[in-house]
């Protein structure tokens, strides 16, 4: 192979970087060949890097110059994503020529050297035809689709927005400590992914879910400001919003109430939005989980747009739509939902919504269509005058409106109408995709009851502080404790949640408990937190944020895919290197460990 000699790679500037105040600069570029044009005695190179695209261009040269000559015909020879260094002087484009879409569009490089630095094969796919490419290709060439100007930037961006985490949090005296990654394995909602150990045959390692107890421990030893930008990993089904392996900013605060952590919290996410110029309020909203359900639906409320739901059930309980009155008496929820210009779906159109809620569990989806200050629909018949007048006041539903309705256990009613309002916001275009509406979501319940294992089960985590004065409750009635936890959510979206840890050996025992967990099983499994906590731990909390979902959120992204360098697919698959993957007899021979094959069905 030719020898590159250094100074060919000593960049002057990026590609991104040149503007009309450098013109008359003599400069030198290296990037990658993302178009060529020749026009017959000027070729037209666009050249590309992370930072952007310039535009360099080759003169035919006179014939005694060999030099140019032969700089000429390395040029008319370069193809796409062939690396090059180009050297010369920026001058300007000429008003006929300048490229408003570029940075750089109003000059250009007139080139006085060029350096081949290695070609490429034909590309499978160009890195411009984003919307063309399917995602797994993209994903098994994926040196080729870091290239995109979009994902390069989105990487850009997650970089920026660590930077800006770790500046904000140093200022305020916080330390980055690092946390295992092999630890044991403490099985809490999701499954953990194992790791065999080869000197402890029969034993394994667990990859991290979070490092919860581990900064709780922190905490206790007196590292009293602790965060980490952490890789965490969860074996659960994949969607849109969610890797088997994923990065949070991870923070844990002592001698701390709810108000710190939350401040704290929304100094970061303020100096992360300005980074990025995105929006962010002056003062977030603060609602209660038990509001956030009444009004939305969802303990993730989406108040980019107003829709709210309704309770009906005092207004329908003694109407003859026995499917509103048998669900109020049976000590069931009806909920009433108002789309505004509704009246004209059509019953295609309203089927597709019914078969939607279907989905996600209720029976049907009862509606009543308003027009000339009267409803039509299956349930208008049986409802009076007086309770349309009713409804419509408590709806603030109007002429041309569509009021749908879900009668069924609290739990279903939310669920539903709560899924339906976010599909009615995005089909009725009810709000502006740039916009960001913050909330914090309080006050939460500490657990709930599962009906199908007949028993509490934490709505955040086992180590989850109640209300002090709820602590009694534990023993006479945990569904009435609320826990001292907070959530963050944006445009509808979970970006974090944290809590008030409980402190105290003994409530920590009561709520293992309560849970179902025995002191048996609490001992072995979290024998070493229960321990920790004898020895003068102190109040403390924290928080975790979802770095890929923040990331994502600022850039408008569509998946988090789109923001991770090398993301697994939807089945957890890494089609670049083939992961996961059988290893050789000998590794399984040396941890003891021998394959079995499923069952065939």
């Amino acid at each position: 192979m030719e020898c590159i000699g250094d100074d060919v790679l000593k960049r002057t500037h990026t590609c991104g970087q040149l503007r009309e105040t450098d013109i008359d600069t003599e400069v030198r570029l290296c990037g990658w060949v993302r178009s060529y044009r020749d026009h017959g005695g000027v070729v037209f190179i666009d050249l590309r890097d992370r930072e952007g695209l310039t535009q360099v261009v080759f003169d035919l040269p006179a014939e005694s110059d060999d030099a140019a000559a032969e700089m000429y015909k390395l040029a008319r020879a370069l193809r796409n994503e062939w690396v090059i260094a180009a050297g010369g002087r920026v001058r300007h484009r000429g008003a006929d020529r300048i490229n408003p879409k570029l940075p750089t569009g109003r000059i250009e490089v007139l080139g006085a050297s060029l350096t081949l630095l290695n070609r490429s094969d034909t590309v499978p796919f160009e890195p411009d035809e984003f919307g063309n490419v399917a995602e797994e290709t993209r994903l098994k060439y994926r040196y080729i689709d870091l290239r995109r100007p979009a994902l390069a930037q989105a990487l850009v961006l997650r970089h920026k927005v660590c930077k800006t985490m770790r500046d904000v949090l140093d200022a305020k005296g916080f330390l980055e400590i690092e946390t295992p990654f092999l630890t044991k394995s403490t099985p809490e909602g999701a499954r953990d992914f194992l790791v065999p150990s080869r000197m402890q045959q029969g034993e394994f390692y667990a990859l991290p879910q979070s490092p919860q107890l581990f900064k709780q421990i922190l905490m206790i030893g007196g590292l009293d400001k602790y965060f980490q930008i952490v890789r965490c990993f969860r074996d659960e089904d994949l969607r849109a919003d969610r890797q088997p392996e994923f990065t949070q900013l991870d923070v844990e605060m002592a001698f701390v109430c709810e108000d710190d952590i939350i401040d704290m919290t929304t100094d970061v996410l303020r100096a992360v939005c300005a980074l990025a110029d995105r929006p962010f309020p002056d003062e977030v909203r603060r609602i209660s989980y038990a509001e956030a359900m009444d009004a939305y639906g969802t303990d993730r409320p989406d108040m980019r747009y107003e829709m709210l739901l309704h309770d009906v059930g005092e207004i329908v309980a003694d109407c003859e739509f026995k499917v509103f009155s048998g669900a109020v008496a049976s000590g069931g929820l009806v909920k009433a939902l108002a789309a505004p210009g509704g009246g004209a779906f059509t019953r295609k159109v309203i089927d597709g919504y019914t078969d939607f809620a279907i989905e996600y569990g209720a029976k049907g989806l009862a509606w009543c269509k308003l027009a000339d200050g009267a409803f039509t629909g299956t349930p208008a018949k049986f409802l009076s005058q007086p309770v349309q007048a009713k409804l419509r006041e408590v709806c603030g539903a109007s002429d041309g409106d569509i009021i749908f309705f879900v009668a069924d256990t609290p739990a279903k009613t939310n669920r539903v109408l709560g899924a339906l309002r976010n599909k009615l916001g995005a089909d009725m275009n009810l709000y502006d995709d740039r916009a960001f509406a913050w909330c914090w979501v309080t006050d939460w319940p500490l657990v709930e009851w599962n009906e199908d294992q007949q028993r509490w089960d934490s709505l955040h985590h086992p180590f989850t502080s109640p209300r002090p004065e709820d602590v009694e409750k534990l023993d006479s009635d945990p569904g009435s404790a609320t826990a001292r936890a907070y959530d963050i959510v944006c445009n509808g979206v979970e970006l974090g949640g944290g809590s008030i840890r409980i402190h105290n050996s003994g409530v920590q025992q009561k709520m293992f408990s309560l849970l179902g967990i025995s002191a048996e099983d609490a001992q072995d499994r979290f024998g070493f937190l229960l321990d920790a906590l004898r020895f003068g731990a102190p109040p403390h909390g924290g928080i975790a944020l979802g770095l890929d979902r923040i990331v994502m959120m600022l850039c408008g992204a569509a998946s988090l895919r789109e923001v991770i360098a090398f993301p697994k697919t939807q089945r957890g698959t890494c089609p670049l290197t083939d992961a996961p993957a059988a290893v050789d007899d000998k590794q399984l021979a040396e941890l003891n460990l021998k394959i079995i094959a499923p069952p065939t069905s």
